[in-house]
């Protein structure tokens, strides 16, 4: 069965636009690496202190990747988490009749991804991967990574002191860490909702074209259609839906606990922590037609998150401290939808905490 993505292509596109940014001098990166592997043993500690969750997996293993190692990465977690849909096409491929050789769609297709991996490199500063690749060995497993030009090109545009916006950095991506190791169900749901959700799309250009049509009548009334996370909400059945809503709720819960904590953890070691929390919103925040892409790929719902995340976090903590948040780490029918995110009451009058709490 033909595979409708040419992976190659992926790769060489994406890296070909990541090497239009000059690399790191030797010195540099070399510097990056001995304080991410001392700071990261920090944020270990520091985030297991402020959130009582310690990964089982033992210590964190950082890496300092150029932006062309991190497309490398990343493909192979495309490849990964796209499966389920590009087996589909496949199979679809595999019995059409048509004068096109199969090599020009799966060219153009991974040329596609290509392009969206090379902008991304350019503006990812750190990354956990929580996807587990099965064909690599197990020493590149489990990975910390931060992407050090970016992280220089950060430095050096605010002005912002190394090691302390280091630091800072690392314990936001230890946080996500900490949430996928530490807690015993967390990865193996995460990677269910995803592969059940990508698995049962359909691919159909007929059900594309539907989708469209659906999402012109909601623009008509008032409705963005892609508010909700990108085109693949457009192919989603109700009940495909209902599981991407179901994963917009973790991950905004996700993000925004790394960001809580990232501030949290560090308050005593950062003090321009609130600095780099409003450098980095506005940096977040696109325009033009980095915009429109970040609409159409879902970007633009993920940044979201953050903010909606953190709301959710400050209201549960203010109805019932930490120990009521501690309820979401408990099991996966202790999460929070979507809807819930953006309505905190609602889970907390799910889970059952006593009227009087709320006052």
């Amino acid at each position: 069965m033909p595979d409708p993505v040419s992976w190659d292509t992926a790769a060489k596109v994406a890296t070909s636009l990541a090497r239009c940014k000059a690399p790191l001098p030797d010195g540099e990166r070399r510097a990056l690496e001995s304080d991410f592997e001392e700071l990261t043993a920090q944020a270990e500690e520091l985030v297991a202190a402020e959130t009582g969750l310690r990964s089982a997996a033992g210590p964190a293993r950082a890496r300092v990747a150029d932006r062309v190692q991190w497309v490398e990465a990343n493909v192979a977690s495309f490849q990964r988490l796209l499966r389920p849909v590009t087996d589909k096409l496949g199979a679809q491929l595999a019995r059409r009749r048509s004068p096109v050789p199969i090599s020009v769609p799966r060219a153009v297709t991974g040329a596609q991804i290509g392009l969206l991996l090379g902008w991304m490199s350019t503006r990812v500063l750190g990354q956990y991967d929580q996807l587990l690749i099965e064909d690599e060995s197990p020493e590149e497993q489990d990975m910390v990574y931060y992407v050090g030009p970016n992280i220089r090109a950060v430095e050096r545009r605010f002005g912002f002191p190394p090691r302390e916006f280091r630091l800072w950095l690392a314990l936001h991506e230890v946080t996500h860490r900490a949430q996928f190791t530490g807690v015993p169900w967390m990865r193996e749901h995460f990677l269910s909702l995803l592969d059940h959700t990508l698995s049962d799309i359909d691919p159909d250009p007929k059900r594309l074209l539907d989708a469209l049509r659906r999402s012109l009548e909601g623009i008509r009334s008032g409705r963005n259609p892609l508010d909700e996370g990108g085109l693949l909400t457009l192919l989603a059945t109700p009940e495909q839906f209902a599981a991407i809503q179901e994963i917009g709720g973790l991950m905004s819960l996700l993000e925004g606990h790394g960001d809580i904590t990232m501030d949290r953890a560090g308050a005593h070691r950062i003090p321009n922590s609130a600095r780099f929390s409003q450098a980095l919103r506005e940096r977040r925040r696109q325009r033009g037609a980095v915009k429109v892409l970040s609409v159409l790929i879902g970007l633009d719902a993920k940044l979201r998150q953050y903010e909606q995340g953190e709301r959710f976090i400050q209201a549960v903590e203010g109805a019932g401290g930490p120990e009521l948040l501690a309820k979401v780490w408990e099991g996966p029918q202790w999460l929070p939808s979507w809807p819930e995110i953006r309505q905190p009451d609602q889970w907390i009058a799910r889970i059952g905490v006593p009227p009087l709490a709320l006052g």
